[in-house]
């Protein structure tokens, strides 16, 4: 039975880390101009990397899967939202890569680096998802990637968020989530 309650306890939390990142993403929403697509500022991804942090790489993956690609599909980016599933696919992979690197060892030192791969992560998936929208509306390649390059900024931003934003709240979840596993 031990078994079970753990495993109803992980998809409680992925549910609840869903609906978290979609409030994320809902509540603080600052667009930014740009050459491609419709980027805007949120707090999805450090929540997405709290998630595979919290949750582990599936667990944490599915919730933000459902987190963001949830909010693309309601909110006007569903024809770009499997780009979004992707780039929490790589995430989930980076992150898990590196705790597994770290041996699951979350001191401090090794959750900042965490924050900050996950940063440079994200903006290095955002400019390929940049280069595949600008090629979706009908871009050839060479503009399509000067476009993507163009259109950082809100990226960068997030980056930045995510690399300082994860290491303060891990810190200060972490002791609920001993608690409740």
């Amino acid at each position: 039975m031990l078994g079970r309650n753990k495993q109803l306890l992980k998809i409680i939390l992925t549910a609840l880390f869903a609906a978290i990142i979609y409030i994320g993403i809902w509540v603080l929403r600052i667009p930014i101009p740009a050459m491609v697509g419709r980027p805007f500022i949120h707090f999805g991804n450090p929540l997405m990397v709290l998630a595979i942090l919290f949750l582990g790489g599936v667990w944490g993956g599915a919730a933000a899967a459902i987190g963001l690609g949830g909010f693309d599909v309601l909110n006007g980016y569903a024809v770009t939202s499997w780009l979004t599933v992707l780039e929490v696919v790589v995430m989930a992979i980076v992150v898990s890569t590196i705790m597994r690197v770290f041996r699951h060892d979350d001191r401090p030192s090794h959750i900042i680096t965490v924050g900050i791969l996950a940063g440079i992560t994200k903006l290095i998936t955002s400019y390929l998802v940049s280069v595949v929208e600008g090629l979706m509306v009908g871009m050839t390649f060479k503009p399509a990637l000067i476009a993507a390059f163009l259109s950082l900024p809100a990226t960068a931003i997030n980056s930045l968020a995510t690399a300082i934003i994860v290491p303060i709240l891990y810190f200060m979840l972490r002791p609920a989530f001993r608690r409740i596993q």
